[in-house]
């Protein structure tokens, strides 16, 4: 699963700069040196990485406990989901405000904030006595990890010039495409040992390891990334999107079709206030806006997708199999070396072929292990078809970014990213919600994978950026 790469903030020290010279001579922007390196950058780049893997394999660490937590808190099929979707939902949902808060108070400040909620709200799931309260914790995580997420990625980019950069966000894309399988990995792990409420308490330490050990190691560069642009906070576009997708949610979960047409109606009033106002979320006139629709839109199936076969599969196994919650973590080890390896593989091929026939056939193959999902046997049917599975999905991220972002000018990259890990979240939440009841053997399961493959089938009405015919011209 890829990380997300939200709206990166401006620091303190690029306004000041700004400041400084209002009209800066060619001369001055010849001349003008880089910022030095930070001297702990590496070690601050470890613990962010921590940080943000933290937040992935919390999407799948559930997975697994699922059985547990309906055992010892007495939820139904709904309420399970619920546990689920409530942390996706609010992280999605707020992932873009995450970016612009970050802009309007500053990237430390708002991973630090973020950092604690995210850890407070841990340590609150874990206490859980009801499944109101692990909901509502699973909610705060959520919001926690929209404000930590797009805070984090700024400071990498901040700390890091030229290739090191390029090396830096390299190890921060790998973080997202192994800790949603090693997540579920986790979960069996501590589920089957001291308890499914250690998958939470697991947080705690390396929350608290990041919240003293970030400030202390930037030091002195804490003061120079405090604040950013003194931008207004667009509060009905921060809020509407939220609204939409949580009444979408329910009425998904619940099977009524009311909170759909409120969805619909929050969707509609944010399309109004968007138009009027002066300070929108994203510019309606946004270069390369179809192709960025298009890639956001493939990556919220494909998140759907795997994040849906992770909590199917989870439950099938243990409740129709039988097996244990560490047998059922084990099982997804293929599938987290499957992941890796298909998103290596697909950034690969990717300069070579160009991302619509990489994506055709990374569907394809993902439509096949999904498929092959669905045949009896633990081992010879839904464990190499989950891997399989996993394979072309980890390649269709790539596929799904590269297609998004491909059209989009560099100053519109960093809000074009978030929209990305938007989709990425709201997928998993949206598809959860709708096929939380469906049989683990239907047939819908490899079609929506073959539905995904389809608009990296049909003829571009321009050439494809990332071809080789292309990218030589």
């Amino acid at each position: 699963m890829p990380s997300h790469a939200p709206h990166t903030p401006h620091t303190r020290d690029q306004n000041r700069d700004t400041n400084a010279h209002p009209h800066p001579t060619p001369h001055q922007h010849d001349h003008q040196p880089p910022p030095p390196p930070h001297p702990r950058r590496r070690p601050l780049l470890v613990l962010l990485c921590v940080a943000q893997f933290m937040l992935i394999a919390d999407v799948t660490v559930v997975n697994v406990a699922l059985p547990a937590i309906a055992t010892d808190l007495s939820l139904s099929g709904p309420g399970l989901t619920w546990v689920v979707t409530a942390y996706t939902l609010f992280f999605g949902a707020l992932l873009l405000a995450g970016g612009r808060l970050a802009d309007r108070f500053g990237a430390v400040r708002t991973f630090l904030t973020g950092l604690a909620l995210f850890t407070a709200a841990s340590a609150a799931s874990g206490l859980a006595a009801d499944s109101a309260t692990l909901i509502a914790a699973r909610s705060a995580q959520g919001v926690g990890a929209a404000l930590l997420s797009p805070a984090a990625l700024s400071l990498v980019t901040t700390l890091f010039q030229g290739p090191a950069r390029n090396r830096a966000l390299g190890a921060w894309a790998a973080i997202g495409g192994t800790g949603a399988a090693l997540g579920v990995l986790l979960g069996g792990i501590l589920t089957d040992g001291p308890g499914w409420r250690w998958i939470f308490y697991l947080n705690l330490p390396v929350g608290v390891l990041a919240l003293l050990g970030v400030p202390l190691l930037l030091g002195r560069a804490l003061r120079g990334t405090a604040a950013g642009r003194r931008t207004p906070v667009n509060i009905p576009a921060t809020l509407l999107p939220t609204l939409a997708a949580a009444a979408l949610v329910y009425g998904l979960t619940e099977r009524s079709w009311l909170p759909a047409v409120g969805a619909l109606a929050a969707a509609a009033l944010l399309l109004v206030t968007q138009r009027r106002s002066t300070n929108p979320l994203m510019p309606p006139a946004m270069p390369g806006r179809r192709s960025l629709l298009g890639g956001s839109a493939v990556m919220l199936g494909a998140a759907g997708l795997l994040v849906t076969g992770f909590y199917l599969s989870s439950l099938h196994i243990q409740q129709s199999l039988g097996r244990s919650p560490l047998v059922t973590g084990l099982a997804f080890l293929p599938a987290a070396v499957a992941a890796t390896a298909g998103a290596h593989l697909g950034s690969r091929l990717l300069p070579r072929f160009g991302w619509r026939p990489v994506g055709a056939a990374a569907f394809t193959l993902a439509a096949a292990g999904a498929a092959l999902t669905s045949l009896d046997g633990l081992w010879s049917g839904l464990v190499p078809g989950f891997a399989l599975l996993a394979l072309g999905l980890g390649a269709a991220f790539v596929c799904a970014t590269t297609s998004a972002l491909s059209e989009v000018p560099p100053a519109h990259t960093g809000l074009a990213s978030g929209l990305v890990g938007t989709s990425h979240e709201l997928g998993a939440a949206l598809a959860i919600a709708a096929l939380a009841s469906a049989d683990f053997t239907t047939l819908a399961y490899p079609a929506l994978a073959l539905v995904l493959a389809v608009p990296f089938l049909l003829p571009p009405g321009h050439p494809d950026p990332t071809s080789p015919h292309a990218m030589a011209h």
